[in-house]
């Protein structure tokens, strides 16, 4: 006849009372209010096209590839392979996979196998010595009642899911500097080209001049002004090449290459200038890897919050053993030699110190951190295409004055040096319009650098890729 045992039914109290509260194990739940809203539309959504032909849309990728430009494809190839911040990234990425899969081997069936040899004497033995043998097997597992290891699990993949995406933001990252770098470069040829040339015409005005004077023509004045205009003019060209031998410098590390051995010879600038449109605001949540890797951080720590919540309920762990032990090495897989036993064991700490509690805000706190910092990418992600399109369209503006600046100074200079070589206006006046048209000339290629720069930018503040 079976007996009622208060002892037995009471060590099942917690048990029960954890399941009745399971329900409550789940992570804070985050509200759509608590999420910053794409707009419908983009404020500065205007005003770019007539800057070149639309370009076709582009899936993330190889967008570099709408400038034309070969040797900027061949950089841009060589730093997603060498680049050390891609390669770090990379690593990180790595390493988060593996924490995910050490963290998904937590909920398998752990299997381990024994073999000792122990000497000992007892009572038993009347304190003469005796050697056990052993050889077994363990065998536990961790019954997963209120999903804190699964829990644990997701917030790993979560976290390898944000590296992976932090990888991807990495590479538009450096593709982007490669390609603005590179262009920059470009826009230095084009400025030390513009300066030399100006600097080779102020020379050949200078030799004139001296010959000039020997002859009695012109004053010393004349021959002082024309010998500031080239040495100033050698100062802009010399500042012009330090500008480009550092740009050269930046482009050897960003492509993983010793600057020392790292060079890109001038040419021409016939990039080509691409117009990208911006498409709906709500593309951008998508297309961008960082506001990915937000995301999935927001979350990881979710997932944390709930088996921090989960830490309040018992463990149920499963255990079983088995072998054999004998005095004798030859005895030791006899049949009378084996022992095996099995066992549950429910726990659940009663006092801990507040360490639980302490567990509980602080993952509340993390979620916190990650939600803050996600509405922070989605800010900046929409200020960042609202700051480039504006960019654009004012640049398109000031290219336009600038041409109009550029022809009329152009023109002075035409008939400034016409007049002067009539004697009609004196040589300052000359110079006044060289020395302007040159300032033109080389802002009209400051501001169409500038557009080149603003469209990556672009590029990049849409995740690499438009629709």
């Amino acid at each position: 006849m079976n007996q009622f045992s208060p002892t037995r039914h009471l060590v099942l109290v917690p048990l029960l009372a954890a399941l009745a509260l399971v329900g409550c194990a789940t992570g804070t739940v985050i509200q759509p209010s608590d999420l910053p809203t794409a707009p419908t539309v983009f404020k500065e959504n205007s005003g770019i096209h007539h800057l070149a032909n639309v370009s076709t849309p582009q899936e993330q990728g190889l967008w570099w590839q709408v400038f034309s430009d070969p040797m900027l494809d061949q950089l841009v190839e060589q730093a997603n392979h060498n680049n050390n911040s891609i390669q770090v990234a990379a690593a990180r990425l790595a390493q988060a996979r593996a924490i995910a899969g050490l963290t998904e081997a937590n909920r398998a069936v752990q299997l381990g196998l024994t073999t000792g040899a122990v000497r000992q004497k007892d009572v038993t033995t009347a304190n003469l010595p005796q050697t056990q043998i052993s050889a077994g097997a363990n065998l536990s597992y961790e019954v997963d009642l209120f999903g804190k290891l699964s829990g644990a699990t997701d917030a790993a993949s979560l976290d390898a899911k944000s590296r992976d995406a932090l990888l991807r933001s990495t590479q538009l990252l450096v593709q982007a500097e490669v390609t603005q770098t590179y262009l920059s470069l470009r826009a230095t040829d084009s400025e030390r080209a513009l300066v030399r040339d100006t600097l080779l015409a102020y020379r050949n005005t200078l030799q004139l001049t001296e010959v000039r004077y020997k002859e009695g023509d012109v004053a010393e004045l004349d021959v002082a002004r024309v010998r500031s205009e080239v040495a100033s003019t050698e100062s802009e060209a010399l500042a012009l090449d330090q500008r480009r031998a550092q740009l050269e410098h930046t482009l050897a590390v960003l492509v993983g290459e010793v600057a020392s051995n790292f060079s890109v010879q001038p040419t021409d600038w016939a990039t080509a200038l691409p117009a990208i449109p911006a498409g709906v605001p709500s593309t951008v949540l998508t297309r961008r890897p960082d506001i990915s890797a937000a995301q999935s951080s927001m979350q990881a720590a979710q997932a944390r919050v709930g088996v921090a919540k989960v830490a309040w309920f018992p463990n149920l762990s499963l255990t079983a053993n088995g072998g054999y032990a004998s005095p004798e090495v030859k005895d030791l897989f006899t049949l009378s030699a084996r022992a095996w036993g099995v066992g549950a064991l429910l726990s659940l700490p009663v006092l801990d110190g507040g360490k639980r509690e302490a567990g509980l805000l602080s993952a509340n706190a993390e979620l916190s951190m990650a939600l803050a910092n996600y509405r922070e990418q989605v800010l900046v992600a929409f200020r960042e295409v609202e700051d480039q399109l504006s960019s654009l369209r004012l640049l398109a503006e000031q290219s336009e004055a600038q041409a109009r600046s550029v022809a009329s100074s152009s023109r002075a200079t035409q008939l400034s040096d016409a007049r002067y070589r009539n004697g009609f206006v004196s040589q300052l006046e000359l110079l006044d319009a060289r020395r302007s048209e040159l300032r033109n000339r080389r802002q009209a290629l400051q501001v169409r650098a500038a557009q080149y720069q603003a469209t990556v930018g672009l590029i990049r503040a849409l995740g690499g890729g438009w629709a």
